[in-house]
């Protein structure tokens, strides 16, 4: 697809299983994980790029982001250099596309589950946020509210109980009427200040 371009609703399928590689940068303090890549954001290689996704917007509304970022035909270098400098990644517990995210079975969600886990002893942020409870669930086999969760078993083995703190968030798809941009803000900037990405 050429760079710069919306990718046409025709052009989307051959996106299915593609892998969008993870938004990480040095100094990580938030790292946000999301269930999966849409097609969209597979086309255009750009996190929540779909337009509807409120990812962004939330970003804004928090003031973690100065203004709301378009990805819709992929992220520019100087968006993708100012999330890096305030610390802040991206990156999905499944890292294959799909039309959408019940098309992920329970063992593909575990093992993007054990892969999270690795990625985050490896990456060492200082706050995890996993956009989605139903998926955390799913994927660390865990009960869960939205809010500071105890770290999966996994991740105490690989980093500690008490190093890095691991968040359940709102999902930001436009199919989860229970939030809007301005809740999402408000539990974006909670996670970004503890995070220490706001002041």
């Amino acid at each position: 697809m050429t760079a710069g371009r919306r990718p046409r609703r025709a052009e989307l399928a051959q996106f299915h299983g593609a892998i969008v590689p993870d938004l990480i940068g040095p100094g990580l303090r938030l790292l946000f994980v999301g269930i999966n890549p849409s097609l969209w954001t597979a086309a255009v290689g750009a996190h929540f790029a779909r337009p509807g996704n409120r990812f962004w917007p939330a970003l804004a509304a928090a003031g973690i982001t100065a203004g709301v970022v378009d990805c819709s035909a992929g992220m520019s270098a100087e968006d993708e250099a100012a999330m890096i400098e305030r610390g802040v990644g991206i990156t999905n517990v499944v890292a294959r596309a799909t039309a959408r995210a019940d098309e992920l079975s329970r063992d593909e969600l575990r093992a993007g589950g054990v892969r999270t886990v690795a990625r985050v002893a490896e990456l060492r942020p200082r706050l995890v946020a996993v956009l989605g409870v139903t998926a955390y669930r799913q994927a660390f086999d865990a009960r869960a509210r939205q809010g500071r969760q105890m770290p999966p078993p996994a991740a105490v083995e690989d980093t500690g109980p008490d190093d890095i703190e691991w968040w359940v968030l709102p999902n930001p798809s436009g199919l989860n009427a229970h939030e809007t941009v301005a809740s999402l803000g408000s539990a974006y900037a909670e996670v970004a200040r503890r995070a220490g990405v706001l002041d």
